[in-house]
């Protein structure tokens, strides 16, 4: 498969990218803010006679309807599947208007797809009946490993039943996913199947492989001795009305020690709320504060439930650690499907760290994009990167 070009691959005097293995995708990149033009440059780069499917994460400037159409004219008869996102992660690291095909080698992948809609509502049964009939139609191949992708809608508010009625259809095939986001607008989201986009809605991507591979999921945040009690919410709509008895935005912003006025997504990417289960701390993501005073969250919240201050680790050295993750035989990942929240980039571009953070992600060759929201084997999670690293495969190891 073959990469973006030289003249696109390397800049501002970086070192060259690792050379991929044979498993790894091709990469097709553009930066243009014309989407036919995009799609051009960008299918230009794949080699299509190698490529089984092409993910395909959209920045937000791309009019998506009109670079859906320009995909499927550029890329006939090869599966596109995708979604809008608020960042990419490219051969170079983070980028927010790029363009970023994964062609996934025809050698090494095979696929089966189910487009979940509406979300709003669904229904737990049928999903995961539809996710248990899907990979029993999917013919298994000898010696082969099964994991599943989700793109899911990130507006819908719908993420935390959707995994868990997947992880209960799959049963024992991991999933892992990020949900389709537009920058920081929060007003559409697109989900991408082959040339149609869909607004309320998700795509399921089961995948066999006979790559090695791992799930990663990591955040960077401990949690306080400040404690909030959930004391009246929406759960439907994801709002907290009232966190100790206080109205929420209030009680939140006296926590962190900031003025309600002055709260904004770099506030609550610095100070999160963490929801404890069993001895694991998950990340509860605040969206925003809405124009009554309550805050709205990423994540399922409930009243009664009990949130804990977080606060954060040092975020390179986290994600320094946790990406170099080798297989049994000690062998670094070919690449890594990487799917990291919005807020962690947020965090990162505040305290300027985006251009060592990229270096980061360049060595260990992660490719994905910025979601709204992270799936990671049957949990919806915020504020969290999730990955899968994959490996050569042990017969090729053993050659």
């Amino acid at each position: 498969m073959r990469g973006p070009s030289s003249a696109s691959s390397v800049r501002d005097g970086a070192a060259p990218r690792p050379d991929p293995g044979p498993g790894t995708p091709g990469v097709g990149l553009s930066r243009s803010a014309d989407p036919a033009r995009a799609a051009s440059e960008a299918a230009a780069q794949i080699d299509r006679t190698q490529a089984r499917f092409v993910l395909a994460f959209i920045p937000d400037r791309l009019a998506c309807a009109s670079l859906a159409e320009a995909l499927a004219q550029q890329l006939p008869g090869l599966p596109v599947f995708g979604c809008s996102s608020a960042g990419q992660i490219t051969p170079e690291g983070y980028e927010d208007d790029a363009l970023l095909l994964l062609a996934f080698p025809r050698a090494h992948f095979r696929c089966a797809t189910r487009l979940i809609r509406p979300l709003s509502p669904f229904s737990i049964e049928e999903v995961s009946t539809e996710a248990r009939r899907l990979a029993a139609q999917f013919a298994h191949s000898a010696r082969w490993n099964r994991l599943a992708l989700i793109f899911a809608d990130g507006l819908s508010k719908q993420e935390d039943l959707l995994v868990a009625a997947l992880a209960a259809g799959l049963e024992d095939v991991p999933v892992f996913g990020g949900s389709a986001a537009d920058a920081l607008r929060f007003r559409e989201t697109a989900i991408l199947q082959d040339g149609a986009l869909h607004r309320d809605a998700a795509l399921l991507v089961l995948i066999e492989t006979d790559l090695e591979f791992r799930g990663l999921g990591f955040d960077h945040f401990l949690p306080t001795e400040h404690l909030m009690v959930v004391t009246e919410a929406v759960p439907e709509e994801r709002l907290v009305l009232e966190l100790n008895g206080a109205p929420a935005a209030e009680e939140y912003a006296r926590l962190v020690g900031s003025p309600v006025e002055a709260l904004s997504p770099q506030v609550f990417a610095e100070h999160p709320v963490l929801v404890r289960n069993n001895s694991i701390y998950h990340v509860r993501a605040i969206q925003k504060v809405t124009e009554t005073g309550a805050l709205s969250f990423l994540s399922a919240i409930d009243d009664g439930l009990l949130l804990t201050l977080g606060r954060g680790r040092e975020i390179l050295r986290t994600l320094e650690d946790e990406l170099a993750v080798t297989d049994a035989a000690g062998r670094g990942p070919e690449f890594i499907l990487g799917f990291d929240c919005f807020l962690r980039k947020l965090e990162i571009g505040q305290k300027q760290l985006t251009a060592p953070a990229s270096e980061i992600l360049r060595r260990h060759r992660v490719l994905g994009f910025n979601t709204y929201g992270e799936q990671h084997c049957g949990v919806h999670v915020n504020q969290t990167f999730v990955g899968v690293a994959f490996f050569e495969p042990r017969t090729r190891g053993l050659a």
